[in-house]
């Protein structure tokens, strides 16, 4: 049997040696591997770690890039554009993410939103309804409606100054901005800035009952503006005037009231939120309760989780390093006495912590500062207890009695021997802190225990806390925030066990 598998070599393997020749081993041609370079090899060949790892970069430049870039801010508030739908410009023209929806409403409710369009051609309603009737045979409209068109008209009070400006601006661009006041300006005053929108004539002229207009023998609606024989009409300069303003008889419709700061005029509030702001309506997220972008609002809320987050996973690594150093160096009593601190302050509830700073310091310092005390003041005790363990496992191996035996003092050990070897696991539970920080701060912020918000701050959990009262009405103002809070816990989760393989000493040098 062994004389088979010898001559089974073939004969080409064999090599003669040289006769009175020092044989010595090859020199490596292979450069060495240090401990970093390991663990990347390691963890990209983790698949899960690595997509991970890229979304938690998308999620960071969000949060960087947006807030820059956007031509929104946080403290921009638009009372008229509340509650509309994500909006986005280039999908808009498929009929795709375009700010509409379907909407059900009664018969002057369908021609209350049809009229916007009839008069300024910014549709509100987008194609032919659906006429449904129900047991009795009242009728409702079902139709795709404009969430941004559906605003139409408001009435605004300009100072003359403000007036004459709006005035030499649409004439020069040629846009209609400024529209005839209707004859239910008064009747319908009460109803506030819906009242601009009935332009038309009404049944029983009276918006606040039906609301529903008066037509034609064709079906068309029958305008009714203020006319220049009206005491109440405005001087009106402006070249501009819409394409049934004839001057019949010689009177033309009035197009301002005056009051006592200037004018009150009816504005097409699309055309008059380009004229203040230089862009067209559109938000991408679309926006919440307050009007504010949603878009621009989740980035800057994500920018304020990570700062805080990084912040408090910096200061618990460096007070629990120090901390879980001496303690898993020096072991016995100074070990339980420091252990004893610790179990006591990890006894005490996280949630009470929070309470206690933002009733007693969040007036003084903000509260902002008194939630980072709050996450630092038991923080610190999860990342001491992995340190001192890894301080156990390590500080008596022979590379660390050499070293003493060789004179190094106490600090060289821990921070130049011990420290090092210990280095993944304390990345490990550093990075995961950040998540679970932001996972906290969300919570409490949706429990209302904490507010972050201001009129130039926000947060996450902020604005999942807006929109918890709108999740049946208008659940994207919940959506983003909830897909982004998702988005990063179970990144954070994936990216944390490759860093955890990647990190592991007796995992190196091993091929999977």
């Amino acid at each position: 049997m062994q004389n088979n598998e010898y001559m089974s070599i073939p004969k080409e393997k064999f090599e003669f040696a040289p006769v009175g020749e020092k044989i010595y081993d090859k020199k490596l041609e292979t450069k060495p591997i240090g401990y970093f370079k390991d663990a990347w090899i390691r963890f990209r060949k983790n698949k899960s770690s690595v997509a991970a790892a890229i979304i938690i970069i998308i999620l960071i430049l969000f949060a960087i890039i947006v807030p820059i870039f956007s031509p929104y801010t946080v403290e921009h508030r638009d009372g008229y554009y509340k509650t509309v739908l994500p909006k986005f410009d280039l999908l808009a023209p498929l009929g795709i993410w375009d700010g509409t929806f379907t909407k059900t409403d009664s018969r002057a409710g369908y021609l209350y939103y049809n009229a916007i369009g009839e008069e300024s051609g910014y549709k509100a309603v987008i194609g032919e309804p659906k006429i449904m009737k129900d047991a009795e045979g009242n009728e409702s409209y079902r139709f795709k409606a404009d969430s941004y068109n559906m605003v139409g008209y408001v009435f605004l009070n300009l100072t003359a100054a403000e007036y004459a400006a709006l005035q030499q601006y649409q004439d020069e661009n040629e846009i209609q901005v400024i529209y005839p006041m209707p004859e239910n300006y008064k009747t319908n005053y009460t109803i506030g800035n819906a009242g601009a929108n009935f332009w038309y004539k009404l049944k029983n002229n009276n918006a606040t009952s039906s609301g529903e207009p008066m037509l034609d023998k064709n079906g068309n609606y029958i305008p009714n503006y203020i006319t220049s024989s009206n005491k109440e009409r405005a001087d009106y300069t402006s070249k501009m005037r819409i394409a049934t303003d004839t001057g019949a008889n010689g009177e033309w419709f009035a197009y301002a009231v005056k009051n006592q700061t200037g004018y009150k005029v009816r504005v097409l509030y699309r055309e008059y939120y380009i004229y203040k702001n230089g862009h067209e309506p559109s938000f991408l997220f679309g926006t919440n309760a307050y009007g504010q972008d949603i878009f621009t609002c989740l980035a800057a809320g994500a920018r304020l989780s990570f700062l805080l987050a990084i912040f408090v996973s910096i200061i618990n690594l460096t007070i629990g390093a120090l901390y879980g150093s001496v303690e898993g160096y020096y072991g016995g009593a100074v070990d339980i006495i420091l252990e004893r601190v610790s179990d006591i302050l990890a006894s005490v509830p996280f949630i009470v912590v929070v309470t206690l700073f933002k009733l007693h310091l969040a007036e003084k310092v903000g509260a902002l500062p008194s939630l980072l005390f709050a996450f630092v003041m038991t923080g610190w005790v999860g990342m001491a207890s992995r340190v001192r363990l890894q301080f156990y496992r390590f500080k008596g191996h022979e590379y660390i009695l050499a070293a003493r035996t060789l004179g190094a003092k106490d600090g060289r050990l821990m921070f130049k021997h011990i420290f090092p070897n210990s280095i993944g696991t304390i990345i490990t539970g550093a990075v995961l802190t950040i998540p679970g920080v932001i996972f906290s701060e969300s919570s409490l912020s949706y429990l209302g225990i904490i507010n972050l918000e201001t009129s130039a701050l926000t947060s996450v959990g902020t604005m999942l806390a807006q929109g918890q009262g709108y999740l049946q009405t208008f659940p994207h103002i919940i959506l983003f925030p909830a897909v982004f809070i998702s988005l990063l816990e179970i990144s954070f989760n994936l990216f944390g066990n490759g860093l955890r393989d990647a990190f592991n000493p007796s995992l190196r040098g091993v091929e999977e």
